[in-house]
Formats: structure tokens, sequence, C-alpha cells
């Protein structure tokens, strides 16, 4: 899911971070529909993936990754993204049941069904697991929260309502087809929850957040995470920022803390990193791809900045594509 399916349906905001969020993808990986009778309690470990939850009926209770308990009402809509652990349970206190123990059957592509057996009061809940188009460790990503909830942006986002007010329909129904129109509102609505965050502030606008948003380095920040596969060099950035190359080279690092060649060669390597480990694409490939003259280089360049060797990714991958979460 791409908030920018064509690259002239939104206008650029001024903003190089807005711009940048704007093109975030999130492709949905796993969902499933839980009934879940009282008591109960699941625990969702950590996972390279984001998570999703909506509250379809009955409320619960979160156990945050920050280890504090909040109360979820019906309609309440989570996002973890991130995937740090948690806990979805009826009340505080139920013994947590990972989720892998529950009876998961398969309904169709990438849905499921997901049951405990008990009698109780019923909760149902749609959860998923979906991938973000960029490793768990980069700075766009490292700047979210832990947790962000619908219903906390609401108020800036009327959007969010309608959305949520769908997924309840479609969700309580249980109507022929409504788990996949489950996955797709899940996407859309992952995606307003985040672009309502950006829009209205992101946090405490310091670190990495402050030098995308400075004048004279953010719109040279976009166009490196915008475009990590281009040939970028000192002279071709310090022209987008229009100053010297040494200027800029200087400017560039006393905002963002290193030099101007390090900082592309980590995005570049990240984003391989991604093609390789989710995508199974080949060293080959994605060396040509990043302009390396040989498979050699560019996995010498890949280790000194991942830590491992590319062909140790190609060969056991780096996520979690476990069913629901």
């Amino acid at each position: 899911m791409n908030y920018n399916s064509s690259k002239t349906a939104l206008p650029a905001s001024g903003d190089p971070l807005t711009d940048m969020l704007r093109g975030l993808r999130l492709d949905g990986v796993d969902y499933g529909r839980c009934v879940l009778g009282e008591p109960w309690a699941v625990s969702f470990p950590a996972q390279k993936a984001a998570r999703f939850h909506f509250i379809g009926q009955q409320g619960c209770w979160l156990l945050s990754p920050a280890k504090e308990w909040i109360e979820l009402s019906v309609g309440d809509a989570l996002l973890i993204p991130r995937g740090d652990e948690h806990v979805l349970a009826s009340a505080p206190g139920v013994p947590a049941v990972p989720i892998g123990r529950y009876s998961i059957e398969p309904v169709c592509e990438n849905i499921y069904d997901v049951s405990n057996g008990c009698d109780g009061c019923k909760t149902l809940l749609f959860c998923g697991s979906m991938h973000f188009n960029l490793d768990g460790s980069h700075p766009l990503l490292d700047m979210m929260p832990d947790l962000m909830q619908a219903h906390k942006l609401m108020a800036n986002a009327p959007g969010i309502q309608h959305l949520l007010d769908a997924m309840a329909g479609e969700v309580t129904m249980d109507r022929v087809g409504s788990g996949g129109i489950l996955a797709r509102l899940a996407d859309v609505l992952a995606a307003t929850i985040i672009r309502s965050w950006v829009e209205n502030g992101c946090g405490d606008a310091t670190g990495w957040i402050a030098a995308v948003r400075n004048p004279d380095v953010g719109k040279v920040l976009a166009a490196i995470h915008l475009n990590p596969d281009r040939d970028w060099t000192v002279e071709s950035l310090a022209r987008m920022m229009g100053a010297s190359r040494s200027a800029f080279a200087q400017r560039f690092a006393t905002v963002v803390g290193e030099t101007p060649a390090k900082y592309v060669l980590s995005v570049r390597m990240h984003q391989a990193r991604q093609w390789l480990a989710r995508d199974g694409m080949r060293v080959s490939v994605a060396a040509s791809r990043l302009g390396y003259d040989s498979e050699a280089s560019f996995s010498r360049a890949f280790k000194r900045v991942m830590g491992v060797a590319p062909s140790h990714l190609r060969n056991t991958g780096d996520g979690d594509d476990s069913p629901v979460a």
C-alpha cells in the first residue's frame, strides 16, 4: 500500500519529512480474524514486521511494549511499527498464551481464523502483520513511537473514523470476502495513522527529525531516502542544495553528524538488506542495481556497514512471515 500511488497524486508539501513518509509503503503479510472466549490472553512476540490490531467486538486490554496496561474499546485500532512484544487480554493478569499455540486455520491467501475454543463472552479482533518498505533500523522507523493509537489522532484526521466504521462493519458481519476487504482496509488505516502522526508533529523535532526538516539539508536527505539506488555523489547533492562541494559537505556533516558519503552508503546498504532478506534478490543483482562493478566490492561494503556478509541474509532470510503474527 502506498500513500502516493502515482507520482503526481500528492503535491510536495514543502516539508521533506512529510514527503518522505508519504512514500512509505505498507505491504500486508498475514491477517487473522480472532474469536476469543473469556478468559483469554494472547502474547505476541517481538518480530521485524509491524503489528496491527482492530477491536471489533467486546473491549479488551493491551499490555503495551512499555509494559503498561491500557484498556481498549470496541472500534479501537493499534499500530506497533517495530513489532515490539506485547499482550492482548480479556483482563489484566490472565496468563498469556503465545499466538502460535492458538488454533489457526487458513481461510484464503494470507488470511487466517484464530480461536481459543473457550465458551465465555467472546471478543472479536482483527490482527495482522505487515512489512514496511524499509529496514527496521532505518531512521524513519526508529523515530516512530512504540505504539500508535488511531483514536489519539482522529481529531486531526477525520477520515480515520470512516475507516474504523468500515472495518467494524466487515469484521462483525463475517460476510463472504470480508477477510480480503479487511486486509485492504487495515493497510489503508495503518498508513493513515502514520500520515496523521507525521503531519501533526512527529513528536519532538530533535535529532534525525530536525536534520530532515533543516531547510538546507532536508531536501537532500529526502532525495537520498526516496532514491537510494541512484548514484549519488557529493557534487550532485551539493547542486541540489545550491552550494559548493566543500560548503555542502561541511553543512551536511554539521547537521547530520556524518559525512554525505557515509550517510549515502548506510542508506544504500539498508535498502540492499531489504532486497536480500525480504525480497530474496540475488547478491549479484543487488550489487549491479547499486552500481557496483563486482559482487565482491559490494559484499565488502555491505559487511562493513551491516556487520554480516550479504550472502548470509540471502541464504537464511531475516524476516518473520509466521501466520497472523
